[in-house]
């Protein structure tokens, strides 16, 4: 699913610039838009954030100047269409830490990937309310919020396997009508013990009654809004 084709691998040593331009919200928005539903025109992608379509037309060709996006096959000649590029940008979480700027950006887009999930939770709780959904979705949809005690080794294990996996999957159901987009979020955050000032812990929370797939990037450095 993510072969190196489909990867937009950024270094804050040689990338300083596109990290930059990508640390813009909106941007971030209309990168996001275009790998979720495909190629549009800025009037299109202005209409649906709510933006200008100067504003977006200018954003747009930000995101082309650092090859994130580029001209799509147009409709017709009176306005250019735009393609993303690849599937996900990611990067080396070592790699960033290394540069403060790097660290920012990784800052952000983890939060960035935070609201993406609020937002799919609101469409999808409105996709199934409005019965855009069949109730096969019912069962299997959720969020797990658990808390296992694990080294980095296993951590990175954990996710590799959960990447490999999922890969596979995405293959299998490639051409299946039934298939549907999933929003897939993993997050694995270590935490350091409480010190005794800190506030009382309220995160071991578990929603669901069984650990189901939940999330959207599958490799914690992996940005797809």
């Amino acid at each position: 699913m993510d072969s190196d084709e489909h990867k937009r691998v950024l270094d804050p040593e040689h990338d300083t610039a596109a990290l930059k331009a990508l640390t813009h919200p909106l941007r971030i928005q209309l990168l996001g838009l275009l790998r979720q539903d495909g190629p549009a025109t800025a009037s299109e992608l202005a209409a649906r954030t709510g933006e200008s379509s100067a504003s977006a037309s200018y954003h747009l060709r930000v995101l082309a100047k650092y090859a994130f996006i580029a001209e799509a096959e147009h409709r017709d000649g009176r306005e250019r269409r735009w393609r993303a590029l690849h599937t996900v940008t990611s990067w080396s979480n070592e790699t960033m830490e290394s540069t403060a700027a790097g660290r920012a950006f990784v800052s952000l887009a983890r939060r960035r990937q935070i609201e993406h999930l609020e937002r799919s939770l609101a469409r999808h709780e409105a996709d199934m309310a409005a019965g855009r959904l069949g109730e096969e979705w019912v069962e299997p949809s959720g969020i797990s919020d658990l808390m296992p005690r694990l080294t980095a080794e296993s951590l990175t294990e954990l996710f590799d396997t959960v990447a490999a996996k999922l890969e596979e999957l995405t293959v299998r159901d490639a051409e299946d009508p039934r298939a549907e987009q999933v929003v897939f979020l993993a997050a694995g955050l270590p935490l350091a013990p409480h010190q005794p000032a800190d506030p009382a812990p309220d995160s071991d929370l578990a929603p669901d009654s069984h650990p189901a797939p939940d999330a959207h990037a599958v490799d914690r450095k992996d940005l797809n809004p």
